[in-house]
């Protein structure tokens, strides 16, 4: 019985994600460079606000403990994005998006989608801080 290809299921370079093999050099450095700069910056983010939590809760007495609330909150919130931008970027490097040869990419190599912003994730991270920025002014007036 054969399985059906579910939409979700991306290929690169022919192969399933697990089985990828890189072609060379240029394209692993490519690849980490992108993981790197798009993946980790928001699990970054969301350490260090866990690294926050960890300060007001055992430095500061219990008057900052909504502050750590406050923190704790938005390391999860950006977990949840780095995961939503981590699942973006498996798209984005998939051969589904990957452009056909053409004389305008014959100077490089083309390693995956062009790159674009993920609109949508960083409007929602803008919010995200911008809202837990409001309410930790409002946090500390009332100190």
């Amino acid at each position: 019985m054969e399985r059906e290809k579910s939409p979700n299921r991306y290929t690169y370079g022919g192969h399933r994600r697990k089985s990828m093999k890189v072609m060379d050099k240029a394209e692993l450095v490519e690849l980490r460079a992108r993981q790197r700069t798009f993946n980790e910056g928001y699990t970054r983010a969301a350490l260090l606000c866990l690294g926050n939590t960890i300060l007001m809760v055992k430095i500061f007495d219990e008057r900052f403990y909504d502050i750590g609330i406050l923190f704790a909150l938005l390391a999860g919130l950006l977990m949840v994005t780095a995961y939503l931008r981590r699942r973006h970027s498996n798209r984005d490097f998939s051969d589904q998006l990957r452009p056909l040869p053409s004389p305008a990419h014959a100077s490089g190599r083309v390693f995956g989608a062009p790159f674009t912003t993920a609109g949508w994730i960083v409007i929602g991270v803008t919010l995200i801080v911008s809202t837990a920025e409001i309410v930790l002014i409002v946090l500390i007036s009332r100190l």
